[in-house]
């Protein structure tokens, strides 16, 4: 068989058990959920968020320590902060009633303003990296504050999530339905489920690796594109999955929690890449990527709190349209551009 088939048969393999895991994280998450009597949106940003984000970080992990990709493990990270941005769009184009924007919570808002803080963050360390490389000044941003500002910043992010739905009581009333499993059972197939995705996601980074040289592709496209749409598709899988049940707040809380995890991911990396500051280590293409995900959620942020109603040919929100113009442009970009 030829050698690219297998390579994209073993891509597929891994989309396809990712995929399949993640709907089974979209089941048991929304069982715990109603056991627990949480909110579905607390639910969806601090725990299927951080599930469905294993791919990435084992994919980020394995990069940096086994396969030496630095430019997959960051490319991984920051194309899925946009690729689960675009997921928005597709709950807009499934939500027939009314744009989407216009029926989720506030609290959202919240998630996404400190995705803002995160991205912006991380975009100055990366672009210092690139104009000041092997410098004290550097050396201090790039190790000694990247990875404490990143994980304080998503700590911080979850406390402040919590306390204003604890605040607002966002709770889940009323009885849990006898159908469900029982908490313990679904807590159990959740993890079971987890560790799917985990094991798939590490074998992800060796795959793009071989696909990039196959193609003749540069890594840094694979990285932001491929390995990052493979990687989130639980989130896909959890979010289309929330939609149909009804929980919309649990679906978008997924994927912004998930955005904020995948930053976290990269103050990881940082820590575990041992040949040299992750960030001056990577292709400055990144910083596109970066910044096409600040710009995003600021327009996801302007139809969370605009709420529009309209829809553009009746497919659309203008809210999503910006959304996936701005991710195509990003993709065009990195795939001419990226090393």
């Amino acid at each position: 068989m030829n050698f690219v088939v297998v390579i994209w048969l073993q891509f597929l393999l891994c989309a396809s058990l990712i995929g399949g895991a993640g709907y089974q994280l979209s089941r048991y998450g929304d069982a715990i959920a109603k056991r627990t009597g949480m909110s579905g949106s607390w639910i969806g940003l601090a725990l299927l968020a951080v599930v469905t984000s294993l791919p990435e970080l084992a994919t980020g992990i394995s990069s940096v320590t086994v396969a030496n990709a630095p430019n997959l493990a960051v490319g991984d990270a920051l194309g899925s902060c946009a690729i689960n941005l675009v997921f928005l769009v597709v709950i807009d184009a499934l939500s027939r009633k009314e744009p989407v924007w216009h029926l989720a919570g506030q609290s959202h808002v919240l998630a996404a303003a400190f995705g803002v803080l995160m991205l912006g963050f991380t975009l100055v360390s990366l672009l210092l990296s690139q104009v000041s490389h092997g410098s004290a000044a550097y050396a201090q941003l790039g190790y000694g504050l990247t990875t404490p500002v990143l994980l304080g910043l998503y700590l911080i992010a979850m406390r402040t999530v919590f306390a204003y739905e604890r605040n607002h009581a966002v709770l889940h009333r009323g009885a849990p339905d006898t159908a469900l499993p029982q908490l313990r059972t679904a807590i159990v197939r959740f993890a079971l489920a987890a560790c799917v995705v985990a094991g798939a996601g590490v074998w992800l980074p060796f795959v793009a690796t071989d696909l990039s040289h196959a193609m003749e592709w540069n890594k840094s496209f694979v990285g932001s594109l491929f390995v990052a749409l493979a990687t989130s598709l639980p989130e896909l899988a959890v979010t289309i999955s929330a939609l149909r049940i009804g929980a919309l707040d649990m679906a978008i809380s997924n994927l912004l929690g998930s955005n904020l995890f995948n930053l976290a991911i990269i103050a990881v990396e940082n820590v575990l890449y041992r040949p040299d500051m992750l960030l001056a280590s990577v292709s400055p293409a990144h910083a596109v990527t970066a910044g096409s995900a600040i710009t995003m959620t600021g327009i996801a942020l302007v139809g969370l709190f605009f709420k529009p109603t309209g829809r553009v040919l009746r497919a659309m929100s203008w809210v999503s349209l910006g959304l996936v113009a701005m991710y195509v442009l990003n993709t065009y970009v990195l795939f001419l551009y990226g090393e």
